[in-house]
């Protein structure tokens, strides 16, 4: 068996890269490099499958199987040996291969005379494109030096593909980032729309996957990383003044990934085997992402994280990439990118006609954002940013968390029909702006809209709201790089109040934690951080935070009304602290000679069950509720909101919830507390209408949903449909919605 590493191995990527420069179709140089690859490594076999769909492979070529298949034999991801490497992105070296757990013998390839089998992943920033098998008549494990050098060649050919050395008939040979694609994800903003594709971060193309030199390599590796060392180095100096204990460790820990002996390692030995600087990044990185999706420990995908991060402005520097902050966002942009936080998209404005994230969940704050603008979102849109480039012309129905990129004639038709009939919709919901929300039956329905930034406030007329029933305050503290100044949140809030003009806004105090931590502030290890140390638990432990906060709201109102209400209240007592806070702060004002709102209204969040079994002093203190629908229901089910496996598991419509709802609002009914409902659901028409038969007068939604809600409000008779929610529950049924939905058909 030939040595592998050193000078044998890159004159095998150089007899690769040649192929590349020949003239010629993909299938020839396909076919070349098959042969190369088996005599200089001395096996029997060598195959190369590539993907013909995200979760499809196709033989391509092969040296040594039965030619008759090539482009016939087909595998699923997971399905016989090449399937499992494709769907764990792991190699499999086998000395057996048919006595191996998932075998699966394909007649028309002739492989039954081979018995060693080693197949590695042809993956491209950790994403997976094809599986490169290596087989022997011999039964023996392939060497550690042979998998090595497997996987480097496996890189090279990625590269190669990405250059688009491979175009030739099928679907599996097709130019690359040519062809039509859908991709499924799930839907984190209901809407659709057509645009471009703009990227968040410009993908890296590696014109010479494969180096003459690999002393210029290594010189060219480790002055991009002494650069990239300093950066970090500047980085944290900047910000390690402010940074508390737990901070200091986790910058360390990055810094500690910056100068890793051993990740620098790896990437020479790449270098050494013939790849590129760039090539042997990417190939650490794409190891390291399989690491990632392989670990159980929280933790320790949180290093991988940063390691997957140091890569990436590795590869910036090496490349000197322009900045996606240098690219002009083009008319109906699209954004794509694998995730994305509050500070990076407002700062986009509202130039954006859609979002498609491969990560982000539907309770980030960006996602929340998107939602403030009526934009329509898809979440876990895999490989998207493998596959997007910019200008690509890119449908995203977030109804249904599709993503169609680079679509046909027959698709776009069929999505301009659904725009064109949404667009209509919103012409007649817009017809009902200046209208009251009362049903049939003459029941008075508030509708008032969400928001969290000054620029979402132009949409309170237009929406037909009846003022603010929740302003996210947190969002504020999220962009910035260090805490508000108390006058900068006055002026703030004094805005949002005068375009308001009047009518009420609801503010609510800062609500961070979870999945909502301040850049600034000091990160906390909890096993359960929706359950944990959040919301009003920190404001009251911290409780410099929200007199800060409490001043600037009372400073902004300039005499006027003021509404303010506590999240995450879960008992009796917290709401008292909160409540003595705010009324200490007004007498202070007062000495202060300080004009106090003429009225003030403190309210709670009731978004855990303990709540709603307070005392009813609790309930005659408050000066109204506003239910928190999303986090309420979470803890309700005990299925995280955040956790796509679980959080569509349990229906709004639910008999037990609905119950829940109904007892909450027959409870402050009889003690006279204002009570109103906030959250995803009641921007849905079905689950809105039926929270107003269980007595809840007062919806609060992004502005977008007010007409449809509003719409089917108006043809709703909320006695009858309270009648037949009762009799679904008398029934025995899980949940009302079949009744509902088969009454509504009838009768709205």
């Amino acid at each position: 068996m030939p040595d592998l590493r050193g000078d044998n191995s890159r004159e095998l990527l150089k007899n690769l890269r040649n192929t590349l420069a020949r003239v010629g179709d993909g299938q020839a140089r396909l076919d070349r490099i098959t042969r190369l690859i088996a005599e200089g490594m001395g096996t029997d076999v060598c195959s190369i499958y590539l993907c013909r769909d995200e979760r499809t492979l196709e033989l391509c070529a092969t040296q040594g199987l039965n030619p008759g298949a090539v482009h016939k034999s087909r595998l699923h991801f997971g399905e016989g040996l090449v399937g499992r490497v494709a769907a764990e992105a792991n190699p499999i070296n086998t000395a057996n291969a048919a006595r191996e757990k998932g075998f699966r013998f394909m007649p028309e390839t002739d492989e039954q005379y081979f018995n060693a089998l080693l197949g590695v992943p042809i993956q491209r920033l950790g994403s997976v494109v094809g599986v490169l098998v290596v087989q022997s008549r011999e039964s023996r494990l392939y060497s550690d030096d042979e998998i090595y050098a497997l996987e480097v060649i496996a890189m090279v050919i990625a590269e190669m593909q990405e250059l688009g050395a491979f175009t030739g008939e099928g679907r599996a040979m097709s130019k690359p980032h040519q062809r039509p694609l859908l991709i499924r994800g799930i839907s984190g903003q209901e809407g659709a729309t057509e645009g471009v594709v703009f990227r968040h971060e410009l993908p890296i193309v590696i014109s010479e996957p494969v180096a003459d030199d690999p002393e210029a390599e290594k010189r060219r590796l480790l002055d991009a990383i002494d650069r990239l060392r300093i950066s970090i180095d500047d980085l944290l100096s900047a910000n390690m003044s402010d940074a508390g204990g737990e901070q200091r460790e986790v910058m360390k820990a990055y810094r500690m990934f910056a100068n890793s002996r051993g990740w620098v390692t790896r990437l020479i030995d790449g270098i050494d085997s013939g790849l590129a600087a760039e090539v042997a990044v990417e190939k650490e990185q794409s190891a390291t992402r399989a690491r990632m999706a392989r670990a159980p420990d929280p933790y320790l995908r949180s290093r991988l994280h940063d390691l997957d991060d140091l890569s990436n402005r590795l590869l910036r520097l090496l490349t000197e990439k322009e900045s996606a902050d240098d690219v002009a966002i083009p008319d109906g942009a699209i954004l794509v990118a694998r995730n994305i936080g509050p500070g990076d998209l407002l700062s986009y404005g509202k130039a954006l006609r859609g979002i498609v994230l491969e990560e982000g969940s539907v309770g980030s704050h960006a996602t929340i954002i998107a939602r403030a603008w009526s934009i329509p979102v898809v979440l876990h849109a895999e490989t998207v940013t493998i596959e997007a480039m910019n200008g690509d012309v890119i449908l995203v129905d977030g109804d249904q968390g599709l993503v169609h990129l680079r679509p046909e004639e027959t698709v776009k038709t069929a999505f301009h029909d659904k725009i064109a009939m949404q667009a209509e919709a919103q012409e007649a919901y817009a017809a009902l702006r200046t209208l009251p929300a009362v049903s049939t039956d003459g029941i008075r329905i508030t509708m008032h809209m969400n928001a969290g930034l000054m620029v979402d406030l132009p949409s309170l007329v237009p929406s037909g709201a009846e003022g603010v029933g929740l302003f996210r305050t947190e969002l504020q503290f999220l962009i910035r790089n260090a805490v508000p100044k108390r006058d900068e949140l006055a002026r703030l809030y004094s805005g949002i109040m005068d375009s308001a003009r009047g009518l009420p806004v609801y503010f609510r105090t800062l609500d961070i934690g979870s999945d909502k931590v301040l850049p600034y502030m000091n990160p906390e290890d909890e096993p359960n951080p929706a359950m944990g140390w959040r919301a009003v638990r920190i404001t009251l432990d911290r409780p410099g935070i929200m007199r800060m906060q409490v001043q600037a709201l009372l400073r902004a109102t300039k005499g006027r009304p003021l509404w303010v209400m506590f999240p995450m209240i879960a008992q009796f007592e917290e709401f008292k602290q909160a409540r003595q806070l705010v009324m200490k702060e007004v007498e202070k004002e007062k000495a202060l000679g300080h004009k106090v709102p003429e009225e003030i209204r403190i309210g709670a969040m009731l978004e855990t069950p303990s709540l709603a079994f307070a005392a009813d002093r609790f309930f005659e203190l408050t000066d109204f509720i506003s239910i928190g629908g999303n986090d309420l229901k979470q803890f309700f089910f005990a299925a995280d909101r955040q956790n796509e496996r679980v959080r569509r598991r349990y229906d709004t419509l639910n008999v037990s919830f609905l119950s829940f709802i109904r007892q909450i609002a027959d409870r402050c009914d009889a003690l006279g507390t204002p009570v109103g409902f906030c959250g995803e659901d009641a921007g849905r028409p079905l689950e809105a209408v039926c929270i107003a038969a269980m007595g809840l007068r007062s919806l609060s939604m992004r502005p977008a949903s007010i007409g449809p809600v509003k719409h089917l409000l108006r043809k709703t008779d909320l006695g009858e449909l309270r009648s037949v929610i009762q009799g679904s529950m008398d029934a025995g049924n899980t949940s009302v919605r079949p009744a509902v939905t088969e009454w509504m058909g009838s009768n709205v």
